[in-house]
Order: structure tokens, then C-alpha cells, then sequence
């Protein structure tokens, strides 16, 4: 069983900035890949981001050039810097165990929200 406990949400202004972590409790860290997913009140769960085990990052276009995924194998950790946040980026934010743009993985974290709003 593997826990995943994200962190970092919160409320932000137009054009500003949160990062967000997930802590996995999973001994075979280092060889997953990890994904962020997000959802939106009333959209389905949709792909924001994977890193996977080789340090390699893909991006939805939506977020492509504003968010950045990276990983910390020694703290088990991986991270979400979201810049230039727009209102649309409001969501419950969710990492994942092997997410990919394809598919999720059997894990997930609790969620943790953010808010765009001025």
C-alpha cells in the first residue's frame, strides 16, 4: 500500500504562483513515474503532468510553459511550480503513481485545492 499526501494549495491572484508537493510512502520511489492530475467543480479529472522515473516531463497543453513538474527521489517528493495561474487552473489537484498522459495508476493523493481568483 502506498500513501501519497499532497500539499501546497491554496488561493492565489491572477498571474501568481503556488507549488504544490506530493510525499509518497513507497519504498520503489525512484523507478515511478509520478503524475498530476486536476479537477475542475462539475469537469471530469483531467492529465496535468507526468515526470517519469529518468527525470523526462510532459505537459498538457494548457499548462505547457507555466507549470513545471520535478521530483526529489531522496524525499520521495514530487513537485507542481504553477506560474502565471489563470482562473481556469482552479481545481482539486491530485498526484498519481505511474500517471501518464494515457492512463492513471492504482494511487492517488488526498487532493489538495487551489483557487485562482482576484
Amino acid at each position: 500500500q502506498v500513501q501519497l499526501v499532497e500539499s501546497g494549495g491554496g488561493l492565489a491572484q491572477p498571474g501568481g504562483s503556488l507549488r504544490l508537493s506530493c510525499a509518497s510512502s513507497g519504498s520503489t520511489f525512484s523507478i515511478r513515474h509520478m503524475g498530476w492530475y486536476r479537477q475542475a467543480p462539475g469537469k471530469q479529472r483531467e492529465w496535468v503532468a507526468t515526470i517519469t522515473s529518468g527525470g523526462s516531463t510532459s505537459y498538457a497543453d494548457s499548462v505547457k510553459g507555466r507549470f513545471t513538474i520535478s521530483r526529489d527521489n531522496a524525499k520521495r517528493t514530487v513537485y507542481l511550480q504553477m506560474n502565471s495561474l489563470k482562473p481556469d487552473d482552479t481545481a482539486v489537484y491530485y498526484c498519481n503513481l505511474d500517471g501518464t498522459r494515457i492512463s492513471a495508476g492504482r494511487y492517488w493523493g488526498q487532493g489538495t485545492q487551489v483557487t485562482v481568483s482576484s
